[in-house]
């Protein structure tokens, strides 16, 4: 093979073939390209968080918001202001929540799809959601307490998946673990489902169906609180972070079973690590907020277009990318019609005509 340097090898003094100093260089200019994204989607969360507050019925200005916040900072604001009450009890905690969902939803789709290395998979393929949607709409049905809701969609929510790896585990052996486990999967969400529509086919339809239809569609309008927050926050920096320490096993897993062996990849450790976080994820996300779905498909495949395959920036990006998809949605949610539409509603109809463009666009490997 011909040994021809570089000019940037012969600049510093490098006498690596240029096909090695073409990969430095790319590398370099990669990891620049991918700071510049995570960066610019940093402002522009910061920046749609800022117009989120001022979205809504009561109109807030630019220059209010910046007083309360103000106000708020130095500890002079007034209890019973309007707008404080507004922007602070009623808007903040919600943005907040917003923000929370699409990271989690987005990191727990970005996972998902390295792990099965398929960037078509979303978060509920496991049957998370409806196993979550049966949970909660029992306990509506019940009339229980919102706090035995959100409890009881979530434990169901782990449970399915836990289903659906204990099946695997026990049909799965000396064969496709992968398969069997999306195939377990597909039974267990039809079960689930099944489920779902009987609870709903025996509730009040002047009581609890109502009530159970509307927590399906997905929203923010009655889970926006302080505690929420609180708790989606602990469970993404649980999740999410043990998602992001785990990147470059993620990566391993993407080339295969036996590629992440050759690198020293417990496979069996990892796979059951990523799907209990990724579970946590979404199972926390649909407890609080009902059925958003799209999210954990379209974003991590929008991110990869724009950074790359490589976990080490999709999953951050992923984060950040899905957080401010969610505010935008959620923002266009409460001003596209008096009152509010709910978030599943929206993501559900942007979603579904970009999954068509990917199928008709798309490449071989993504089906």
């Amino acid at each position: 093979m011909e040994d021809v340097l570089s000019d940037d090898a012969a600049e510093t003094g490098s006498f690596e073939p240029v096909s090695a100093a073409r990969r430095r260089k790319g590398a370099r200019t990669g990891a620049a390209r991918e700071r510049a994204v995570m960066a610019g989607l940093a402002v522009a969360l910061v920046a749609l968080a800022a117009v989120s507050l001022t979205v809504g019925t009561y109109d807030v200005s630019l220059p209010e918001m910046g007083r309360v916040l103000w106000d708020w900072l130095t500890g002079s604001s007034t209890a019973h202001d309007k707008a404080t009450v507004v922007l602070l009890t009623i808007r903040a905690p919600r943005i907040l929540l917003a923000a929370l969902v699409g990271a989690a939803l987005a990191a727990s789709g970005a996972a998902y799809q390295g792990m099965f290395r398929n960037p078509m998979v979303s978060p509920d393929i496991l049957g998370v959601s409806n196993g979550a949607a049966v949970g909660a709409a029992l306990a509506l049905l019940l009339g229980l307490p919102s706090l035995v809701v959100h409890g009881l969609s979530f434990v169901c929510g782990l449970g399915a998946v836990l289903l659906v790896m204990a099946v695997a585990r026990a049909v799965g052996k000396g064969g496709n673990t992968l398969t069997v486990m999306i195939l377990a999967g597909v039974v267990m969400s039809s079960t689930f489902s099944a489920l779902l529509s009987l609870v709903k086919y025996v509730a009040d339809p002047d009581d609890a169906l109502p009530q159970i239809t509307y927590w399906l569609m997905g929203s923010f309008a009655r889970s926006g609180n302080d505690v929420n927050v609180l708790v989606l926050a602990a469970i993404l920096v649980v999740g999410g972070g043990a998602l992001l320490l785990m990147r470059w096993r993620i990566n391993a897993l993407s080339f295969g079973e036996e590629e992440a062996r050759t690198l020293g990849v417990d496979v069996k450790r990892t796979r059951t690590v990523v799907i209990l976080a990724a579970t946590l994820l979404t199972s926390a996300t649909v407890c609080l907020c009902g059925t958003i779905g799209w999210v954990g498909l379209i974003i991590p495949h929008i991110v990869r277009l724009v950074v790359g395959p490589n976990y080490r920036a999709l999953l951050p990006v992923s984060l950040l990318g899905g957080a401010c998809f969610m505010l935008l949605v959620d923002d266009v949610a409460r001003i596209i019609v008096p009152g509010e539409l709910p978030v599943g509603v929206l993501t559900a109809l942007i979603g579904a005509p970009l999954f068509i463009y990917m199928l008709v666009k798309g490449r071989k490997e993504w089906l």
